[in-house]
C-alpha cells in the first residue's frame, strides 16, 4: 500500500506529551508569520528529529537501522505569494537572518563552501524539484521554527530538508508518497557535501508514534514498525545533549564523509578478495556497499551455508545472522594484516586501480576526505557487528518471551554498541563515553551515543521509574559540572525523556 504524508488538525493527534506546549508554541508560529508577511499561514509542514536506538553508521553500508522519530522537530509556516519569490524567515532571527530567492534562479545555487542556514532549504527544494525534472516551482512566504538541536545528533537537518519538502510538494500541488520522499531528501545534502545514508531522513518522514522503525535500505527501502516491548515497569529512553556541536559540513572530511569514504573502499576491497568483484551485482552498482558484497557473496550458496535458498526465508532472523558472522571472519581474512590501516598506495595497489580511478569511484570530487590512513578493517569490523546487533535487537523486540530480561538483553546490545562506535569506528569522544558511564552508574541498563558521533546527543534505556534518578544525576555529576550557567528552560531541552513519535506530517 502507497502512503502519503498525513494532514491532520488537531496537534493530539501528532503530540503524545506536552500538548499544552504544543499550542502556544504554533500560536507563536502564526503570530509571527502574521507578523512578517501580513497573512496566516496556509499550513505548517512538520517534520521530527530522531533518535537512533542501534545501528550507528551503518545505513550508507546498506545495512538495517532502529530509530524513532522523537517529538522535537522542524515546523515551516507556508502561505503561497504568487509571485516568482521564496521568502525565508527564521523565529530565531538574530542567529538565522531572513533569506529572499528567486524560484527559478539562485535557489538552486548552493556554495558548499559557506556555512550558511539557508543552504538546507535549498538543499529540500532542489531535491524535490530536479526529482520531478523541473527548474522553477511556484513561489512562497516560509517561516521556521526549528526544535531540534543543531549538531546534536538528533538529525536536525534532515528533520529540516525533509520540511522543507514537504512544504515545497504541497504549494506546487504534488503528494508523493513518504517513500519516494524519503529517498530524495537521502540524496539532498549531498548539495551541502555531506554523503548521508538515509537513516534520518526516513525515520523522520516514515516514523510511526509509538513504536520503532526496521529500516532496510537495500535491495529496496523498506520500513517496518517494531513495538517495543511491554515491561512493568515500562521500558524508557533518556537522551541527554552533550552540548559539544559536531557540524558534518564542516568537519565532514575528517569525520562523517571519511567513514563514509573508509567504508566503501572496504566493500571494493572485500568483494575482490571473495572473487566477486566482476560479478555485474558488484561491477555495475553505484555505490558498492558492504551489504551488497555480502548478499552476492551468498547468492549462489545453499541454505546451510547462509545464502538465500528459499525466498520465503531470505529475510529470517536466522539467516541475517549466520551471514554476517561469516562476513566478520572473511573481514579478518581480508583486512587482518593491514589492522593498523592502509595508505592510499596499499589501496590502489590491493585494488589494481591508479590513484585518479580511486577518487573517481568514490566520487571523492564531491566529498573530500583527509587521513594519511584508512582504517578499513576496523570500520568493516564495526559495520557487520553493528548490523547483527540491530537484527538481534529486533528479533528480541519481538520475541514476546515473558522469560526474557529485556532491560539487560537490549541493554547489553546498546553498551556494545557504543564499544563500537567508540573502539572500532572512533566516532565517540570523551563528553559522550562520559554521560554513557555516568547513566550506568545512576540505573540506565544501555547507554550509547546516536547519530553521527563526535559530540552531539547520547540515548539510554531506563526503567520508567528510574527517569526522574536517571536525570537528576546527569544534571548534577555532568551538567552542574560543565555547564552550570545553563537555565530550567535550556536543560530541559538538553536532558529529556522520549517515547516513539509521530513522522512528518502536515498541520491545517
Amino acid at each position: 500500500m502507497v502512503y502519503t504524508v498525513p494532514t491532520v488538525s488537531e496537534l493530539s493527534n501528532i503530540y503524545s506529551l506536552g500538548v499544552d506546549v504544543q499550542t502556544q508554541r504554533y500560536a507563536r508560529l502564526t503570530s509571527a508569520f502574521c507578523h512578517i508577511y501580513g497573512n496566516k499561514p496556509d499550513f505548517v509542514a512538520r517534520a521530527p528529529g530522531r533518535v537512533n536506538i542501534i545501528g550507528e553508521h551503518i545505513d550508507y553500508c546498506g545495512f538495517p537501522v532502529f530509530p524513532m522519530a522523537i517529538a522535537l522537530d522542524t515546523l515551516i509556516a507556508v502561505r503561497a505569494n504568487g509571485i516568482d519569490r521564496i521568502h525565508l524567515a527564521n523565529v530565531n532571527n538574530e542567529k538565522y537572518p531572513a533569506r529572499k530567492f528567486s524560484t527559478s534562479g539562485d535557489i538552486f545555487k548552493i556554495d558548499p563552501t559557506v556555512h550558511e542556514w539557508s543552504n538546507y532549504f535549498k538543499c529540500g527544494y532542489r531535491s524535490l524539484l530536479e526529482h520531478l525534472g523541473r527548474r522553477k516551482g511556484m513561489g512562497f512566504d516560509a517561516l521556521l521554527d526549528g526544535a531540534v538541536p543543531a549538531g546534536g545528533g538528533l538529525s536536525s537537518s534532515a528533520a529540516f530538508v525533509c520540511a522543507t519538502q514537504l512544504a515545497v510538494q504541497r504549494v506546487n500541488g504534488i503528494d508523493l508518497p513518504q517513500t519516494e520522499l524519503a529517498l530524495v531528501a537521502t540524496g539532498a545534502e549531498r548539495y551541502v557535501g555531506v554523503n548521508s545514508g538515509g537513516m534520518d531522513q526516513t525515520a523522520s518522514i516514515m516514523g510511526c508514534r509509538g513504536s520503532a522503525l526496521f529500516i532496510e535500505f537495500n535491495p529496496v527501502l523498506k520500513a517496518t514498525t517494531v513495538k517495543l516491548p511491554k515491561t512493568d515497569p515500562a521500558l524508557a529512553f533518556i537522551i541527554a545533549n552533550t552540548l559539544v556541536v559536531s557540524d558534518k559540513a564542516v568537519t565532514a572530511p575528517v569525520c562523517y564523509n571519511l567513514r563514509v569514504f573508509e567504508t566503501r573502499i572496504g566493500a571494493l576491497i572485500l568483494a575482490k578478495h571473495l572473487g566477486i568483484s566482476n560479478r555485474p551485482a558488484c561491477r555495475d552498482v553505484d555505490p558498492l556497499t558492504f551489504k551488497i558484497v555480502m548478499d552476492e557473496y551468498f547468492s549462489k550458496k545453499s541454505c546451510c551455508d547462509g545464502g538465500g535458498g528459499d525466498d520465503s526465508k531470505a529475510d529470517s532472523v536466522e539467516i541475517w545472522i549466520n551471514r554476517l558472522g561469516v562476513m566478520l571472519e572473511k573481514v579478518q581474512e581480508a583486512f587482518g594484516t593491514h589492522s593498523e590501516g592502509y595508505t592510499r598506495e596499499e589501496m590502489v595497489l590491493a585494488l589494481d586501480m591508479t590513484p585518479e580511478e580511486l577518487s573517481d569511484v568514490v566520487h571523492e570530487d564531491q566529498f573530500l576526505v583527509h587521513a594519511d590512513r584508512f582504517k578499513l578493517f576496523q570500520r568493516a569490523q564495526h559495520a557487520f557487528s553493528e548490523a547483527m546487533r540491530v537484527v538481534q535487537f529486533r528479533q528480541i523486540c519481538e520475541s514476546d518471551n515473558t522469560d526474557t530480561d529485556y532491560f539487560q538483553v537490549l541493554g547489553d546490545l546498546m553498551n556494545q554498541s557504543q564499544n563500537s562506535c567508540r573502539n572500532l569506528f572512533e566516532c565517540s569522544c570523551t563528553e559522550l563515553d562520559e554521560l554513557c558511564y555516568i547513566a550506568r552508574q545512576a540505573g540506565a541498563f544501555g547507554s550509547r551515543l546516536t547519530g553521527a558521533g563526535w559530540g552531539g546527543c547520547t540515548v539510554h534505556l531506563v526503567p520508567a521509574n528510574k527517569i526522574d534518578n536517571v536525570k537528576n544525576v546527569l544534571l548534577r555529576e555532568y551538567y552542574s559540572k560543565r555547564f552550570p550557567e545553563l537555565s530550567a528552560t535550556q536543560l530541559a531541552s538538553t536532558v529529556f525523556a522520549t517515547v516513539p513519535g509521530s513522522g512528518a506530517c502536515y498541520y491545517v
